[in-house]
């Protein structure tokens, strides 16, 4: 829609009756400018329907320029002012209204600037403000120069004339300047008041206040202004630079397979689900010589899910290398963030256009007909490719700063509340001006706890998601090593929180081997221990790469342990259990291999940093400075090059955290080594007769003695380190 521009000196008096002088004398010999309007999503730099946005320069500094017919007159950063060295005159003293009232006293113009937007310079006289968003709003005090303008706020273009030559302006809205804080803004306007980029309210102790909905008051208000963002979307999505491409390898003609068949009740939900999809604009009738047929996948409601088996098609595309970010990497930017948002889209995948050339490819058949997306479907090999370089280019100048994204997962996260409203909005902005939409039932705004991607997030650290330790603790014993795999599937995904839990799976992982799955005592107890260790994991510190790491590693028995620390908090914990090969090494060459893989395993929080190393092994401590004497050293040593640690010697009974990780815990699937004498068997099966030892082991194994100093280890009755047996007398005796 084009709008012409023209002068309108009343509607200006109108609305500068709005907003009452500022309250005050002024010093003799200041001129007084009176009130000039200038909204806070100007300040920000926030796109509206009235603004437009472009790149500038002035004096060959690059600068972002917005253009508002919502501004009185036009300002500029006092910031760059003085950047350029450019004569201020602060004798000139002016009112700026805020929009909802709030009156704020400035002074300072800096006239005879010259901005170059493109091939056009515009002359004007720039208000100083701290801005945060832009450098330089061009108000209607410079559009009323131009004459008639036209406008097209839809495409973001102005056309107008100037010296007889036509100047057409075009906007971009994804120029962003860095953002003020709240604090510096309070400085300069010398008013305290919390900012919703878009409204400019002075946010009052109730605003902070939570809704029904549970989060902060100030915090609904923003998710009503950005409603649009929060409904269905309508339509196809628009084209973007990253649609989805599907290119075929060298010489492979087009993919068809033919239809499965499918029960009577199934076509009718086929049809009832394409009638659907064709309505909504997504698919279209086809006449591709592609093919993939269709299948119906059973929700938990109960209700089919449409899916196309694209297998087939997926054999002969290229592969996509897209990085994708690991979900320990992405947690690990949260430190000291306390408030939370998560966005979920909407049928993500379908909120991205298929590129045209590649659309036949998508064509799939059923018995109504054939048909194709014009969105992406789910099932393309390349689908999580597209969709993750779409997201990390769309937020790329926020990410790591105050956003994650993990696919269609979105982490909003902030030190404090008022920061956390500003970064809300500037998200739900950008997915406001790309047109993509989120299921509000999905999402969490202002949270102080939030779950994100299966693991729970707050100001106190991260640890597992409830809900995913229920599905563990409900999971029967495998029967198959599809079940196995699934099972370790799961509880791996948590290993850093579980210590010990390379040697506690090991019994689980041994069958996975070929021919190997026979499922015993020994394979259960593993299996019971790993569901007991999830359940009772503790929460972890979130690393902190300004403090010092604290490695703390131990190697004993069949295996190693260590913990990665800061503040006496651990972060992670990692363990490995010992080939065989690797039991007959000496002491000092499994300590060195546990302090070893300890530090490349955790290498991204390690390198270009000093740590401190702690190991209950003394010799170890001189590591950097002793000869090279053996061989094993060798290879060993040279994978500490480019790390600068320090180590230091930590007792064995202070490095309890490292050392439960490496030692076998008392339990079937563990081993202790002891002295094993050859009538072993008859002095157990002289304790189980015994009728004080029985009443002793029987309330041992119902926790009745949980805190005495008896214990139970493989099949021994122990006081302290010491075995109990029967004798004439009553009761055990200590041998």
């Amino acid at each position: 829609m084009q709008v012409a521009i023209v002068e309108d000196e009343q509607r200006e008096e109108g609305e500068m009756e709005q907003c009452d002088e500022v309250e005050g004398e002024h010093e003799t010999g200041d001129r007084e400018y009176g009130m000039m309007e200038l909204p806070l999503y100007s300040i920000s730099g926030m796109t509206q329907p009235q603004t437009m946005k472009m790149r500038g320069r002035i004096q060959n500094e690059e600068a972002v320029v917005m253009i508002d017919s919502g501004v009185s007159h036009n300002f500029i950063s006092r910031m760059l002012v003085e950047k350029l060295g450019r004569k201020i005159d602060e004798t000139v003293k002016f009112g700026v209204c805020l929009g909802d009232g709030t009156k704020v006293q400035c002074q300072a113009l800096c006239p005879g600037l010259e901005i170059q937007l493109g091939a056009y310079t515009a002359q004007i006289t720039g208000h100083l403000f701290e801005l945060g968003g832009v450098d330089i709003i061009l108000g209607v005090e410079w559009l009323r120069t131009l004459g008639e303008v036209r406008l097209d706020w839809n495409k973001m273009r102005m056309r107008f004339k100037a010296e007889g030559q036509l100047v057409e302006l075009t906007g971009d809205p994804t120029l962003q300047r860095s953002m003020l804080s709240l604090k510096s803004i309070g400085k300069v306007t010398e008013i305290e008041f919390a900012a919703t980029i878009l409204t400019v309210e002075r946010a009052t102790a109730e605003d902070w206040g939570t809704t029904t909905k549970g989060c902060p008051r100030i915090i609904q208000e923003v998710l009503t202004k950005f409603r649009v963002v929060l409904d269905k979307p309508h339509g196809l999505p628009p084209r973007r630079n990253h649609d989805h491409a599907i290119i075929i390898k060298e010489g492979q003609g087009p993919i068809s397979v033919r239809p499965y068949s499918h029960a009577h009740r199934q076509k009718n939900e086929i049809e009832k689900l394409v009638a659907e999809m064709l309505s909504a604009g997504i698919i279209q009738p086809s006449l591709s010589p592609y093919s993939s047929p269709v299948i119906l996948v059973k929700k938990k409601d109960g209700s089919w899910r449409f899916c196309v088996d694209y297998r087939a098609l997926n054999e002969v595309t290229v592969s996509d290398k897209y990085p994708i970010r690991v979900v320990e990497e992405l947690l690990d930017e949260l430190h000291g963030s306390v408030w939370f948002s998560k966005l979920d889209l909407r049928a993500g995948y379908h909120q991205i256009r298929v590129r045209p050339g590649d659309v036949e490819k998508t064509a799939f058949r059923t018995h109504l007909g054939h048909y194709e997306f014009l969105v992406m479907p789910f099932g393309l090999k390349n689908a999580p490719a597209t969709f993750q370089s779409t997201m990390n280019d769309i937020l790329r100048p926020h990410l790591r700063k105050f956003v994650l994204v993990f696919f269609d997962d979105i982490l909003i996260y902030s030190r404090n509340l008022a920061e956390h409203v500003t970064h809300l909005q500037i998200v739900l902005q950008v997915l406001q001006d790309n047109q993509l939409f989120v299921n509000e039932k999905k999402c969490g705004f202002g949270l102080q706890e939030i779950e994100y991607l299966g693991h729970v997030v707050s100001g106190t650290g991260v640890a597992v998601d409830k809900k995913k330790v229920e599905s563990v603790e409900a999971w029967p014993i495998p029967t198959n090593i599809k079940g196995l795999r699934g099972f370790l599937g799961l509880s791996g995904y948590y290993r850093k929180f579980i210590r010990d839990y390379g040697k506690v799976a090991k019994p689980l992982t041994e069958l996975l081997k070929k021919g190997s799955f026979a499922w015993n005592n020994e394979a259960n107890a593993a299996f019971e221990e790993l569901k007991h260790r999830l359940t009772t994991a503790p929460v972890l510190k979130l690393p902190n790469f300004e403090e010092e790491f604290v490695v703390e590693c131990d190697a004993s028995g069949r295996g190693i342990g260590a913990v990665l620390a800061q503040g006496g908090r651990p972060i992670a914990f990692y363990s490995k259990a010992l080939a065989e090969r690797a039991l007959g090494k000496s002491t000092y060459e499994k300590e060195l291999m546990a302090l070893v893989l300890a530090v490349r395993h955790w290498r991204p929080y390690l390198l270009d940093r000093r740590f401190l190393v702690l190991t209950n092994h003394k010799s170890l401590k001189e590591l950097l400075h002793q000869r090279i004497t053996t061989p094993d050293q060798q290879p060993w040593l040279s994978k500490l090059l480019g790390y600068e640690f320090q180590i230091k010697y930590k007792a064995g009974t202070l490095n309890g955290a490292a050392d439960a990780l490496s030692r076998c815990v008392e339990t079937a699937m563990n081993s202790i080594s002891i002295p094993q004498w050859q009538d072993m068997q008859e002095i157990k099966t002289a304790v189980k007769r015994d009728p004080t030892l029985i009443e002793i082991m029987a309330k041992l194994e119902k926790g009745e003695l949980a805190n005495s100093a008896y214990t139970l280890s493989r099949g021994l009755l122990w006081h302290k380190i010491e075995w109990c047996y029967p004798v004439t007398r009553n009761g055990p005796t200590e041998l």
